[in-house]
């Protein structure tokens, strides 16, 4: 009888050296399998960003409204790559892709096609803005770099947004586009806030385009953009303020109330000056007589706005400043009360009355006498009963608060008048005195003309005559 003998299965061992050799072919593969589809991925990117590169006009007819498309949905593409994106850009990705954004955004602005002409519109109208062709692509192109400052260590950054790259942005703020320049703003302003080392650089670069602008051109149309990424700056400034903030506010922001322009970018330019003033109250002084020395002769418009700009101020002001700046504040305010613009003047006449008391109150003697006979005026010529009604509230006022005060302000304008009539009186007597010597010499049938006179008796005659005038004038 045989002996049936049975075949021994696998061992364990041999069983789990098999399973371990699948799983690590399988890690291979899947480790190839995905490096592999990041190549292509990397790839993808890379020819993207190439495609992106090209720059069309939308004005020539040859370009391809196709292409167009193309270009604004691998755009899109690039963008939402971006933005998902958890990893920071490696350098190769990082290099073409700022080259792409540079062909893109930095390229020779048209000529402008409107004059630079004083805005009297609101700020909400921009009659200067002339829409740029290409925004379908920009707008997308300002996203990506927005996302990718917003995303990316700026460590990494340094060495792609170089300091050239950032004064090329500034330059851009020229565009008339308001749509491009808003877009401008919120990338130039995130990357004043993230790259730090970039700061000092940006605020001097602004600084130039200010005073090139008030010095030199008074063209510009990126000034109200650039002051409102001023009033977040200097939101953020701590006080003491340092000696650099406080010339900028010297010597920029209070000459910005120079230009034709200001109507412009005036909300910008009065937010800025108050957050100094706010900051540091002693600064209200500097900017009240750097008004003042720019107040515009025959604009009302802008009159209106420094008006309601020192209304402003005044309330902040350090009430040490009052007694210094009463006298030339209320000056120019009686100048504005008589003027023959009847906006100017009720506005000047409707000032806060509280603010306009504490000042006049601090030199009450030399302040009461301008503002009267400026009142006094208005009730005698001005033309407009609205203004004459507001002024006749205004002297009711003035007369509660000190009615002898007002009295003798007005004896002594009622003397300054009468002197200022009687010396006009003996001006014209004297010159009439002068024409009938004149017309008497004239007629005298001893008299010699100049003509047949000698040269030499002829300059003693002319001497002899100015003598005679001037003691005749003297008298």
């Amino acid at each position: 009888m045989g002996v049936e003998r049975k075949t021994p299965g696998a061992s364990p061992r041999r069983k789990t050296l098999e399973y371990l050799l699948s799983l690590d072919s399988n890690n291979s593969n899947n480790s190839r399998s995905r490096q592999s589809s990041f190549q292509s991925e990397r790839e993808e990117l890379l020819s993207t960003i190439s495609y992106c590169t090209r720059i069309f006009t939308f004005n020539d007819p040859p370009e391809s409204p196709s292409q167009q498309d193309l270009k604004k949905l691998k755009l899109n593409q690039l963008l939402f790559t971006i933005r998902a994106s958890k990893q920071p850009l490696s350098g190769e990705i990082l290099q073409p892709l700022i080259t792409m954004l540079s062909a893109n955004l930095f390229r020779p602005l048209p000529p402008s096609a409107h004059p630079f002409i004083i805005s009297d519109f609101p700020d909400d109208e921009d009659p200067v803005s002339a829409p740029e062709p290409t925004w379908s692509h920009l707008q997308i192109v300002y996203d990506i770099l927005l996302r990718l400052v917003i995303n990316e260590d700026p460590k990494s950054l340094r060495d792609h947004l170089s300091q050239s790259f950032v004064t090329n942005l500034l330059s851009l703020f020229q565009s008339e586009d308001s749509r491009e320049r808003d877009s401008l703003k919120n990338v130039y302003h995130r990357i004043y806030s993230k790259f730090t080392f970039y700061r000092s650089f940006m605020r001097k670069s602004m600084n130039d385009v200010f005073l090139h602008f008030i010095y030199e051109s008074e063209r510009h149309h990126g000034i109200g953009e650039l002051l409102e990424i001023w009033g977040s700056i200097i939101n953020g400034f701590t006080v003491p303020l340092k000696k650099e903030h406080k010339l900028f506010l010297q010597r920029v922001l209070v000459p910005l109330h120079k230009p034709k322009g200001m109507q412009a970018y005036h909300r910008q330019l009065a937010y800025c000056v108050s957050q100094f003033v706010q900051k540091e109250p002693v600064l209200g002084g500097v900017v009240v007589r750097g008004i003042l020395r720019f107040w515009p002769l025959i604009n009302c418009q802008k009159e209106l706005l420094l008006i309601g700009e020192l209304e402003e101020i005044v309330e902040n002001i350090d009430p040490e400043q009052y007694r210094k700046l009463a006298l030339p504040l209320c000056t120019q305010m009686a100048k504005c009360f008589t003027s023959c613009n009847s906006q100017v003047a009720e506005r000047a006449l409707v000032w806060n009355n509280e603010q306009f008391r504490k000042v006049a109150s601090q030199a009450m003697e030399e302040v009461f006498r301008v503002i009267v006979e400026g009142l006094e005026n208005n009730l005698k010529w001005h033309w407009s009963k609205g203004v004459r009604q507001l002024t006749e509230n205004i002297k009711m006022m003035l007369e509660e608060m000190d009615p002898s005060l007002y009295a003798k302000c007005l004896r002594e304008i009622e003397i300054q008048e009468s002197e200022a009539l009687q010396e006009e009186i003996e001006r014209k007597q004297k010159w009439e005195t002068i024409e009938r010597m004149a017309a008497a010499a004239g007629t005298n049938p001893n008299h010699i003309t100049l003509q047949q006179q000698p040269r030499c008796l002829s300059v003693s005659i002319k001497k002899a005559n100015a003598q005679i005038c001037a003691s005749m004038l003297a008298q």
